[in-house]
């Protein structure tokens, strides 16, 4: 039903172009060129400036700029991906849409881009921290071709999942780990870990409980995430370069953090897309 109502609202390009003018000049508009506040407006809801004559699209200067495929098509993707239960392959979406492997992959990469973290919200409350590596058994793992990654899962109050972040690290080290709490965990959260020496010099500035693990069953919310992470990654993808690995996680844990609000992931992707700092191709694909 989502679907189809999302189908009727984006008939065309044009609408999806109408949409993107009401986001990108909410506030008013602004010519790039000259600053001028009047325009005229277009059949494709690109606005002309009044003084300069200079006409600015809906797209320029988001992450749907210089899209190649239709931004309709761009639109789909972005609700696939914002609102799917599952994580979704480049292959499968340039088969659905039409366009190449590449091409898609591309695209979703600018979309997980929009999707990170802004970490303005640290984790408060009740968190619980593990490490796991990608390909591997939960827990700790030193093979060299491994991803490592740190994971922090923030708890109601009757041991459910509010919020998750996920974050390659290089290792297992104070140092490594340091980086998930700076930019996600607030030093008011009750952090509970494994006894892993390594979180100890962090207790000097976190309030961190150590407890044993018992095979996880002491953190079973948490590694039921991480078995999701781990499991949505590897049967969805052949294969994910390091230098993109945090682009997937943080494609899971936006649609995780939002799991209650389908209402408005749409919408929430949709401004991020506009609002988005420019982002080079060079930025997305590792050579």
């Amino acid at each position: 039903q989502e679907l189809l109502e999302f189908a009727e609202r984006f008939q065309t390009d044009t609408d999806c172009k109408n949409y993107l003018s009401e986001i990108k000049w909410e506030k008013g508009f602004a010519c790039t060129k000259c600053g001028n506040a009047t325009y005229q407006e277009r059949k494709d809801h690109s606005r002309t400036c009044n003084k300069c004559s200079h006409t600015e699209s809906s797209t320029a200067g988001t992450l749907f700029h210089k899209v190649k495929f239709g931004v309709r098509k761009a639109f789909f993707i972005c609700f696939e991906m914002s609102m799917t239960t599952k994580s979704l392959s480049a292959l499968q979406m340039g088969k659905r849409y039409g366009i190449t492997e590449k091409t898609a992959r591309l695209f979703m990469h600018k979309v997980r881009e929009a999707m990170k973290s802004s970490k303005s919200h640290p984790m408060n409350g009740d968190v619980h921290v593990d490490e796991f590596v990608q390909g591997g058994k939960v827990g700790r793992s030193y093979g060299s071709k491994k991803k490592k990654t740190a994971c922090a899962v923030e708890l109601t109050p009757e041991g459910k999942v509010k919020r998750l972040y996920s974050l390659k690290i290089e290792d297992f080290s104070s140092d490594s780990l340091k980086t998930l709490f700076e930019q996600h965990i607030s030093k008011d959260a009750k952090v509970t870990t494994d006894e892993w020496r390594g979180y100890r010099p962090l207790a000097i500035e976190y309030d961190i409980t150590q407890v044993p693990s018992k095979n996880g069953s002491n953190f079973k919310a948490l590694h039921t995430m991480i078995h999701q992470v781990k499991s949505g990654i590897r049967t969805t993808y052949s294969w994910v370069s390091a230098f993109n690995i945090d682009r997937y996680y943080d494609e899971f844990c936006y649609r995780v953090n939002r799991s209650q609000s389908k209402e408005t992931i749409f919408n929430k992707i949709i401004r991020r897309m506009v609002k988005a700092d420019k982002v080079y191709q060079s930025e997305l694909i590792c050579t």
